[in-house]
């Protein structure tokens, strides 16, 4: 899904671009590397409780960064309110 998703251009990622695209109120989701640094997690936690953004913890930053057919990334938001349904509808199972 999150790869249908980055070919759909519904993802931007890379830590500055997802938190601009969180305080703009674009993103649908936020997904964080579960390695990524503990004020990173922070960070995010605190700003999509603030800005009412769903947020999940996936796996490490090679799998989130091969999911989107990229190198290892620490974050991404998701675009689209369809898309992100159906990731969080993947990540909850």
């Amino acid at each position: 899904m999150i790869s249908l998703a980055t070919k759909a251009g519904k993802t931007v990622s890379g830590e500055f671009c997802t938190e601009k695209e969180v305080k703009t109120g674009r993103a649908a989701l936020v997904i964080v590397a579960g390695d990524a640094s503990e004020n990173t997690k922070k960070k995010f936690r605190n700003m999509c409780d603030y800005y009412h953004v769903p947020i999940y913890f996936y796996e490490d930053k090679d799998t989130l960064g091969h999911a989107m057919g990229k190198e290892f990334r620490a974050s991404l938001a998701v675009l689209d309110a369809g898309f992100a349904k159906g990731i969080m509808r993947h990540l909850d199972a």
